[in-house]
């Protein structure tokens, strides 16, 4: 039996920070077993906040020097890590990257924070970009967190991830299924941030708001929602889609915010009710987001099981850093159930 310790880095579109996640994983009795030792978030600086979130429209040598500069960011982050919880045994680092294009129907995605650096800086094998190959198989590159719910959670019948996106994982017909929702933090987050909030806490500012309904009704309407199979979002489409019909109205920060929880609250009950489960367990920041929680229940008439506080924040961190594992074992990592590549495939690019 072979013991891995691994640090999975995760850096989602919500910006809230680097989650760093110390776990163990085993293989016994035909099962994968984890154990998450360490975790914490490192919160961006208004430094990291304004380059990440310009960096899709800067020249391309920004980009580049980026992506170097992001990859020794991390690679420090990491260090610092491992000094306060006095870790000395890492087998790898697996680093999600900070997402700036996803485009796979135009055939590319792009994840910065260099390998290279991560290596060259912590002298620990990294294996990061885990979604290029899957796009380049004609992939939509995400989710990759489903393979960690099939073999990490499989008690569950689904598992819902509230994040900048939101997405559902669950078993139907034996496969496994996963696709992206709606956009959920990323929305939520932008609106309480005007009102000079980090986020909506317990989505108390939502829960005063009115609803605009014909706003509802455009969002509800937007394309996306109609189509099957495998599918995923990005901040493009956010902002192709979803600000411009925001824009047309002159709506109060409440009521915008009571209007996007309704509407991500529908999308969700429809989700949640088409892959007709039982158990579901509910992770990302949203699941804090107490209003989201009721309305959520309230039109899917479904009782949800919210994951305990480390799995909340640490779920993605943990499931990247099995990722790795499987990377470094040669053992699919993405599935063609879930992304519609033209075939399952070991994504991921080894340093060290």
């Amino acid at each position: 039996m072979k013991t891995y310790n691994v640090i999975g880095v995760m850096s989602g579109t919500s910006l809230d920070g680097l989650d760093l996640a110390y776990c163990t994983f085993r293989y016994e009795e035909g099962k994968w077993q984890y154990t998450l030792q360490h975790a914490e978030t490192v919160p961006y600086d208004q430094k990291w906040l304004v380059r990440l979130t310009a960096l899709p429209s800067q020249p391309i040598h920004l980009y580049a020097k980026t992506d170097a500069f992001y990859g020794k960011y991390i690679g420090l982050c990491v260090k610092q890590f491992l000094s306060r919880h006095s870790i000395t045994d890492v087998d790898l680092i697996a680093s999600h990257g900070h997402t700036i294009f996803h485009q796979p129907d135009a055939g590319f995605t792009a994840q910065i924070g260099s390998g290279a650096s991560i290596y060259a800086e912590t002298g620990i094998p990294t294996v990061c970009d885990f979604r290029s190959l899957d796009v380049a198989l004609r992939g939509q590159g995400a989710p990759l967190v489903p393979i960690g719910d099939e073999l990490l959670f499989g008690e569950y019948d689904a598992c819902l991830n509230l994040g900048g996106f939101a997405n559902i994982s669950y078993r139907k017909q034996e496969q496994r299924l996963a696709f992206d929702v709606c956009a959920c933090n990323m929305l939520l987050n932008k609106v309480a941030q005007q009102a000079g909030k980090l986020f909506d806490e317990n989505g108390s500012m939502a829960r005063v708001g009115q609803i605009h309904t014909q706003l509802l009704r455009e969002l509800n309407a937007l394309p996306f929602y109609t189509q099957s199979g495998a599918k995923s979002l990005g901040r493009e489409w956010v902002e192709k889609e979803i600000w411009p019909l925001v824009s047309a109205y002159e709506i109060v920060l409440e009521d915008l915010l009571a209007t996007f929880v309704e509407h991500i609250a529908l999308q969700l009950a429809a989700s949640i009710q088409e892959a007709n489960v039982q158990i579901l367990m509910v992770t990302g920041g949203g699941a804090y987001n107490t209003f989201l929680m009721e309305r959520i229940e309230q039109h899917s008439g479904q009782k949800i099981a919210i994951a305990d506080s480390s799995l909340i924040q640490y779920k993605e961190a943990l499931i990247f850093a099995f990722l790795g594992i499987l990377r470094i074992t040669n053992k699919t990592n993405t599935l063609t159930s879930v992304t519609g590549a033209t075939r399952a495939s070991i994504g991921g690019a080894l340093w060290g």
